[in-house]
């Protein structure tokens, strides 16, 4: 019994990013869900010897959930999960990237600049944070050139 459990989670993971990549979300997000509960991580929790998964996968699940939950427009849920990726795995600069993207749709420019600025420094040559920088920029100078 154990060891078709095993089995069966290690297909989980493959089995959410076919879901995700057909755009069924609903079945993607359950899948992902499932993968976090069974690597027994919660949002504040660090890597540990008894860990079940590795940091990749599960921050790679996270992120990916939280993407699911941005279609949805449901930000801040997005953004909780674009955290979890990052804490289990700091280095992993798509995280970031998506969480900067949501700040900066809530119009959180400063926290927006922050991610955009830790995506670069991961991965200079990340484009699109580089293009997220530079519209952020912008769009906080107009901001505080109408005062508001």
């Amino acid at each position: 019994m154990e060891r078709q459990q095993g089995q069966v989670s290690q297909a989980t993971l493959p089995l959410a990013q076919a879901h995700f990549e057909k755009g069924q979300y609903a079945k993607a997000e359950a899948l992902y869900s499932a993968f976090i509960r069974h690597c027994g991580w919660t949002a504040s929790a660090r890597a540990g010897p008894g860990s079940k998964c590795s940091p990749e996968d599960l921050a790679t699940a996270y992120n990916n959930r939280g993407q699911i939950k941005y279609f949805r427009v449901d930000f801040y849920e997005a953004m909780d999960d674009y955290t979890s990726a990052i804490e289990v795995k700091p280095s992993f600069e798509v995280p970031y990237y998506n969480r900067g993207l949501t700040l900066y749709r809530l119009g959180y420019f400063d926290e927006a600049l922050e991610d955009f600025k830790k995506v670069l420094d991961l991965n200079p040559g990340f484009q699109d944070a580089a293009l997220g920088l530079k519209q952020t920029i912008l769009d906080k100078e107009e901001k505080q050139m109408r005062n508001y």
